[in-house]
């Protein structure tokens, strides 16, 4: 089923992108291609063969692309009866991976722990399921609740495509209520200076991640508040997103879309 891009969690993603934009611009011209790739995707033999190939392997993809799975599964216009056992295999996983977590993952990469618990967390409020969404809120109540003052100095690292510091306030504004997270804010991130990045190498897989870097720093700052900020990222960001070079077009597109469709607000 998630077969032809780059890695396991860039196709997933992509399709979360093509249910999105068939949702989203059901007349485009490209909406009927849409579609018909979909359809090819999601078919009863597709399904078995994905669950062939990831039930005996424990920890596939988790936390990064289980946590894309569960967008994908959210996302209204997704074959959910189809895709039923994938689905609570992601959730199994997850609940399973959170619960054992004792301290937080802070890089700015795939493992970053608050990027998939924030994805999880909205998963489990858009289909109702309330003793997932307790348990990824009770984690980062644990993991997080006490840090202060993040060190934004120290970002970001040259193969980022997350802020540690913006994935961990995103997270956290999911979490706290109103009078909670107004001081938990103060205290974690009294400054919120960041600035666009370039990559030096939009052709080197990693140093590309800067691009990814822009759109989601622009996210999380538009939902912490900074609509300034965030459309400065968003800019940088949407200005790499151009398909010239592949190590950034099998992934910026659905960052993209997360941006331009207000996803996660």
């Amino acid at each position: 089923m998630f077969f032809g891009s780059f890695d396991w969690h860039s196709s997933v993603h992509s399709h979360w992108s093509l249910v999105r934009l068939v949702r989203l611009c059901p007349d485009a011209p490209w909406a009927d291609r849409a579609r018909a790739a979909l359809a090819r995707s999601f078919t009863d033999d597709n399904l078995r063969g994905e669950l062939a190939y990831i039930e005996p392997r424990a920890g596939f993809e988790t936390p990064y692309g289980i946590a894309w799975l569960l967008m994908l599964c959210a996302e209204p216009g997704a074959p959910r009866e189809l895709l039923a056992p994938l689905e609570r295999l992601a959730v199994d996983r997850m609940t399973s991976w959170v619960g054992k977590l004792e301290h937080p993952i802070r890089t700015g990469e795939h493992t970053n722990s608050a990027f998939a618990m924030g994805f999880a967390l909205d998963y489990a409020r858009a289909v109702g399921d309330v003793a997932f969404a307790r348990a990824i809120e009770l984690s980062a109540i644990k993991l997080y609740l006490v840090d202060r003052d993040a060190p934004v100095a120290y970002e970001p690292s040259a193969y980022d495509f997350l802020s540690p510091s913006l994935t961990e306030a995103d997270l956290m504004r999911r979490v706290l209520p109103a009078e909670q997270l107004g001081p938990w804010l103060a205290a974690f991130l009294p400054r919120v200076d960041f600035e666009p990045v370039t990559p030096v190498d939009r052709s080197d897989g990693k140093l590309a991640h800067f691009d990814g870097l822009n759109l989601t720093r622009a996210w999380m700052l538009r939902s912490l508040g900074h609509a300034d900020l965030a459309a400065a990222h968003a800019a940088a960001g949407l200005a790499g997103a151009t398909g010239e070079y592949y190590e950034g077009a099998h992934w910026l597109g659905s960052f993209a879309l997360y941006w331009l469709t207000s996803r996660g607000v």
